[in-house]
């Protein structure tokens, strides 16, 4: 059992056959039970879902984003209104982002600087310049549990050349926003970069640590690359990473993604894929996802999964297709609870395997039933 006297990570058990880690993180608004999937309330809100809602799935923790919240209502302003808890209505943990991957996703409308990256907003085309500093101060106006350092992502594939010189700028960043932390009560993770090159990402963690930070992600897979190449970095990168940390794979992604991450040493996940999914029309289940506008579910009575406890699952396959048939916004809201669910109910199980000292089996189960499944399939 090993401490971060700030920010406690609890070891529960550690799995004999593979790298898997069972364990829980305290944070000021409460536990984290780990491995975790944390869903991507953006805007202050997991799109189309209630507070009540978003609990009912078994979330423990939301990811927030530092560039939409920046931009409207304003950070300060939601300082003002006494935090992000406060705003949306959460009162357990929430991570919030740094606006690291918005640098990444704007592409060429972005220009990166020693200084930070220049980018046009997306809602009025306004110049928007973010410093390490600046993202600091931004979440830390938001008040999360977990603020994260801002980085330099690039697309894969990347010349060797132009994926060093962005993770040697994004260590230089982390220690600028080590040194602009002015809360004790907000963690702030590092973020490891170094493409799809085992010694860089190896240098990049060994140099975050010596800044030192309460818990490290891997960020800049899931960018690009083929899915084995992600878990070829994974199983570099965590060896390298301080055990009685929590780690944490950004941006990630299918749920074969989560249990291969798992066997490899990550603690926590998020993604937009589940509620993404949802609202158009795709259901994930244990065998894979199931397109509820195809014609083969118009008089299906069962539900979506039968052992599922969510409120979508307690109607028709043929009803859920009807509400998207007819553009009901209940069928976009069910289906996101449901996948939410079904993220949920897949890291309780691998945490339950874990503690088995069973996630082998456990890993080998899923990978028959759900590996090659993008969320894209249909299946009938």
């Amino acid at each position: 059992m090993v401490y971060n006297p700030r920010f406690p990570f609890e070891m529960i058990a550690q799995d004999p056959s593979t790298s898997a880690r069972r364990g829980v993180l305290s944070l000021p608004h409460g536990q984290v039970q780990t491995p975790a999937f944390m869903p991507v309330g953006t805007q202050g809100t997991v799109k189309g879902l209630s507070i009540d809602q978003i609990l009912a799935t078994g979330a423990d923790i939301l990811l927030g984003n530092t560039y939409h919240l920046s931009l409207r209502p304003g950070s300060q302003r939601v300082a003002d209104l006494g935090g992000l808890h406060r705003f949306m209505g959460w009162d357990r943990p929430i991570l919030t982002d740094s606006g690291g991957f918005q640098i990444f996703s704007l592409g060429d409308m972005t220009k990166v600087g020693e200084d930070g990256a220049t980018f046009k907003s997306h809602l009025d085309g306004s110049m928007v310049h973010l410093r390490p500093e600046d993202s600091v101060r931004i979440q830390q106006e938001l008040g999360s549990d977990i603020a994260m350092v801002l980085d330099h992502v690039v697309a894969l594939p990347a010349s060797i050349q132009e994926v060093r010189d962005a993770m040697e700028r994004s260590l230089r960043w982390a220690r600028r926003c080590q040194e602009a932390r002015t809360r004790s009560d907000q963690a702030m993770f590092g973020i490891v970069q170094g493409g799809l090159d085992a010694g860089l990402r190896c240098q990049s963690a060994e140099g975050l640590q010596q800044i030192g930070f309460d818990g490290y992600a891997i960020g800049g897979l899931s960018v690009g690359e083929p899915p084995a190449e992600m878990y070829r970095m994974l199983q570099e990168v965590c060896p390298v990473l301080p055990e009685d940390q929590p780690r944490y794979l950004m941006g990630v992604g299918r749920p074969i993604d989560l249990v291969e991450g798992v066997a490899r040493g990550v603690d926590m996940f998020d993604c937009v894929m589940p509620t993404r999914n949802g609202r158009n029309a795709l259901a994930f289940t244990a065998d894979g996802p199931l397109r509820m506008r195809n014609q083969c579910h118009a008089q299906d009575p069962s539900p979506i999964e039968a052992d599922c406890p969510c409120i979508a699952c307690r109607h028709s396959r043929a009803y859920i297709r009807h509400l998207f048939q007819a553009d009901e916004m209940l069928g976009p809201t069910l289906l996101s609870i449901h996948n939410l669910t079904f993220y949920q109910r897949l890291m309780h199980r691998a945490r339950q395997a874990i503690e088995r000292g069973d996630y082998h089996s456990f890993l080998v189960e899923q990978r028959r039933r759900l590996a090659g499944t993008t969320g894209d399939e249909d299946r009938v």
